[in-house]
């Protein structure tokens, strides 16, 4: 079993949350249950799925919700896309939270590599 909190991807993907978060919090009162909600929930599913596959007993199901998790963040890079042309978030916003995107999904597939197969 590994602990997640001390690995850097989480870290880096926790902290993406956290801005997601923030950002989308001053999205227009009917995106609450539309993107607000669905960039909220695949940004959390991006540390969430790395730290329950810490929990796991294999490295081929710590790969499994690696793979979920690099899923997650290119739904995540989307929705970006999205709440951009529609003006919710400015260019600057935009370029700093799809390159923290792209930057996990890029250690997440680093981190699948290194995994052994058990």
């Amino acid at each position: 079993m590994r602990n997640y909190s001390e690995l850097l991807v989480w870290q880096k993907s926790h902290c993406l949350t956290l801005k997601v978060h923030a950002v989308s919090a001053s999205f227009p009162k009917e995106e609450v249950c539309g993107l607000t909600s669905q960039m909220r929930r695949s940004s959390s599913s991006i540390p969430t799925n790395i730290a329950e596959g810490c929990g796991r007993n294999s490295n081929a199901e710590m790969k499994r919700f690696l793979i979920i998790s690099s899923g997650s963040s290119s739904e995540l890079e989307y929705q970006l896309l999205l709440v951009k042309d529609l003006k919710y978030i400015d260019d600057t916003v935009y370029k700093e939270l799809s390159e923290a995107v792209v930057e996990i999904r890029k250690m997440i597939h680093a981190f699948i590599r290194a995994l052994p197969v058990t």
